[in-house]
């Protein structure tokens, strides 16, 4: 039996795990090595991708960035969070706001500091990156369309520095990116009209406090139609392998969104929104697999 204070402390472990969301930071930890190995560096032996320290280290301080961003975001948001998600709240605030502060300036250090063993480039990429965390959530994210336009370019730069890394300028990764753009963006807006209660009671100036949920769900729509063509890129103009299954089915599920999206008016719709968004990018991350199924085999043997 665990005492109350080893209790206390298991608490706290996992109210900071949910603070910094652990599991999106191994998806995206698992993405980036997954995109590396099919994607950006395919013609690299397999071993030479796997085993590379510099992507390691990428991949690792990306992980540390992301969950200072994670932490800054939560501290600003608690008193909306309070009445958004009252559950998540309630286990987050077993972890102070100066512990969240101190954490917060500690990982982004470490991070800064993994950075210079790759290069000079990578800490003046992930301090900027930093930095931009910090003011998206300090100032930007109250600014309609800047807010959710810099909030979905934040989520994919760590993709960017690997692409960086690896130097690969082929249009396909340029067509993949614009596809996981134009998603994120369209499950950002969503996100603003899941939260609009804590935001109107904050003064949050978002798009559907503004304009109203009917234009956010115009705005949603043309994000999704968009995202319509990357994917017929993909699936007529280039080699993506068994990988054009998922594409597929995401349009099937982006038309069954768009449906459900103008049949929706209640916090709890707009949550199914958000996960089905949410089940795409991350069946999107494993079906990469599917580009070239014998790829791994055949580079092992």
């Amino acid at each position: 039996m665990l005492s109350r204070r080893n209790k206390l402390l298991l608490l706290k472990f996992l109210s900071l795990f949910s603070i910094i969301r652990g599991y999106n930071i191994l998806m995206i930890a698992l993405a980036q090595y997954l995109a590396s190995i099919y994607i950006l560096a395919h013609n690299w032996p397999l071993r030479k991708v796997v085993f590379d320290l510099n992507l390691f280290i990428i991949v690792l301080v990306s992980a540390l960035v992301i969950a200072g961003g994670y932490i800054i975001n939560n501290f600003y948001d608690a008193e909306k969070d309070l009445i958004n998600k009252p559950r998540k709240t309630m286990l987050d605030r077993l972890v102070s706001q100066r512990t969240k502060l101190t954490t917060y300036f500690v990982l982004n250090f470490l991070a800064v500091f993994l950075a210079s063993y790759v290069s000079f480039r990578a800490v003046l990429f992930f301090s900027t990156y930093i930095f931009g965390i910090w003011l998206y959530s300090h100032k930007l994210k109250r600014v309609p369309f800047i807010g959710n336009f810099v909030s979905a370019t934040l989520a994919i730069a760590p993709f960017f520095a690997v692409f960086v890394y690896y130097k690969n300028f082929e249009t396909v990764i340029f067509v993949h990116a614009i596809f996981l753009f134009l998603l994120i963006l369209a499950r950002e807006m969503i996100k603003d009209l899941e939260n609009i209660a804590g935001d109107m009671a904050q003064n949050y100036s978002t798009i559907p406090i503004l304009y109203g949920a009917s234009f956010s769900k115009i705005c949603i729509s043309t994000l999704v139609i968009f995202t319509l063509l990357p994917i017929f890129l993909l699936i007529y103009y280039f080699d993506i392998g068994h990988m054009y299954i998922y594409f597929v089915a995401c349009i099937v599920l982006l038309l069954l969104f768009m449906i459900l999206l103008w049949k929706s008016n209640t916090k709890k719709h707009y949550v199914w929104l958000h996960n089905i968004l949410k089940l795409i990018i991350i069946v999107g991350v494993f079906s990469i697999l599917l580009i070239d199924i014998d790829l791994v085999l055949n580079r092992i043997l």
